[in-house]
């Protein structure tokens, strides 16, 4: 306990600061000080699960672990299965019906980038102020931000009447395919709430997430002429498949990239006078000689987007250049959609505002909103048409994805006062 005496005086003295916490908020503070040791003993043992998306057995044991936690708080656990087809262990939901105030929509994820073949990286203390583990940021360290925020407002009988869905996919990371089967429930249930908190990573005490760039797929495969090198860029022979997928590439550059947010990485390419591509490995080969003219070119890539709109209109630029072939080459574009965008919205903002509220409360300062284009897609974006929401509300740290991966010890108790200090005026309002 004398390892959390630094992390409780920080705490104590940031809602010490505030002159505008309520006298209930100010129990809120102080029921979720109680429970820090209790919030790194949890944190380290969810991080020693190895729970890599692929890892059914590992994710369904972290949706074990937090089903415990989250009867603690009042809520009804539940296991939702997916199909085998898609080969993922499934999604853990928690939730409590009531009429009161906003209908909050929690997300969590239970897996991480790390698979069973990794090296292991266990919780392990650093000093002080940091910790380091497989996930301990992303995002189990959310995770424990909404299950401790639940269970101080449940110890205050402040749950009552309350409507709270908390929906911990288990596939966050590489999500089953088709979407549409894999995110149905998830949609379904945010469907029939008012407000969406996601508890990814935090960039700080006073940032969150009121958009998110969408990612989105393409394959170009191009063909050509193919013949003696000697004939390239004569009329009869053509300038070849290579050359053709280098025009298309550099011309997506120069006519596409200064759009802000607008984003298009080409991830693969495999050329030459013979060539296959196996999708599901993403792996490749290619056989091909100095002097002959390459018939063929496939390239794979991906496309981030903040709106839909601006979805459209790349693609359709994209398709344009396309078509505007080489002599002796064709070329076709196909595009597949991945993670809808999480567009700003007004009422997105407004839940920034009562996030912004709190922190200038307990003494922090304002909250503003995060640049879009520093965030990748997350779960939210599934359901940011559906309703209003923020993303950010998690544990901040480092190295999200990385073997050394890193929470921020000394912020962690403050963004759990946070959270539930949301959490409560949002349910009363």
């Amino acid at each position: 306990m004398k390892r959390f005496l630094t992390l409780l005086f920080l705490s104590i003295a940031c809602a010490s600061f505030s002159q505008t916490l309520s006298p209930v908020e100010q129990k809120i503070i102080a029921a979720v000080n109680e429970r820090l040791g209790y919030a790194e003993e949890l944190l380290k043992e969810s991080v020693n699960i190895n729970s890599g998306s692929l890892n059914i057995a590992g994710v369904k044991k972290v949706g074990e672990l937090y089903a415990k936690e989250f009867e603690k708080a009042g809520m009804t656990p539940e296991w939702v299965s997916l199909p085998d087809s898609l080969r993922r262990a499934g999604h853990l939901v928690a939730t409590r019906k009531g009429n009161k105030g906003k209908k909050l929509f929690l997300i969590g994820h239970l897996d991480t980038v790390f698979e069973p073949d990794m090296p292991p990286n266990p919780y392990r203390r650093l000093n002080d102020s940091t910790a380091t583990g497989q996930g301990v940021n992303d995002m189990k360290g959310g995770d424990v931000i909404v299950i401790i925020a639940l269970q101080a407002l449940q110890s205050l009988g402040l749950l009552e009447d309350a409507h709270i869905v908390a929906y911990f996919t288990g596939d966050e990371e590489k999500s089953g395919r088709p979407t549409s089967v894999s995110r149905k429930d998830f949609i379904e249930r945010a469907k029939t709430c008012d407000v969406a908190l996601g508890f990814e990573g935090a960039s700080g005490l006073r940032n969150v997430a009121t958009g998110r760039r969408g990612s989105s797929d393409w394959n170009l495969q191009v063909k050509a002429k193919t013949g003696h090198s000697a004939g390239i860029f004569t009329p009869n022979a053509g300038y070849g498949a290579i050359y053709e997928a280098a025009r298309i590439l550099n011309s997506f550059r120069e006519e596409l990239s200064t759009e802000k947010y607008l984003t298009f990485n080409p991830g693969i390419i495999i050329g030459g006078s013979e060539m296959s591509y196996d999708s599901k490995k993403a792996t490749g080969e290619a056989i091909g000689k100095t002097n002959i003219i390459s018939p063929e070119v496939f390239v794979t890539g991906d496309l981030r987007f903040l709106t839909e709109q601006q979805k459209n209109e790349a693609r359709e630029k994209m398709r344009a250049i396309t078509q505007r072939n080489l002599t002796g080459t064709t070329a076709s574009i196909r595009f597949s959609d991945g993670i809808p965008a999480m567009e700003p919205t007004p009422g997105n903002d407004a839940i920034r505002q009562v996030i912004s509220d709190v922190t200038v409360a307990m003494g922090l300062g304002p909250t503003i909103a995060g640049d879009p284009g520093s965030r990748g897609a997350g779960d939210i974006s599934y359901v940011a048409k559906y309703l209003s929401g923020v993303d950010g509300m998690g544990a901040s740290g480092r190295g999200a994805h990385a073997p050394g991966e890193t929470i921020n010890l000394k912020e962690f108790p403050i963004l759990i006062q946070r959270a539930a200090l949301v959490i409560h005026r949002l349910i009363n309002n």
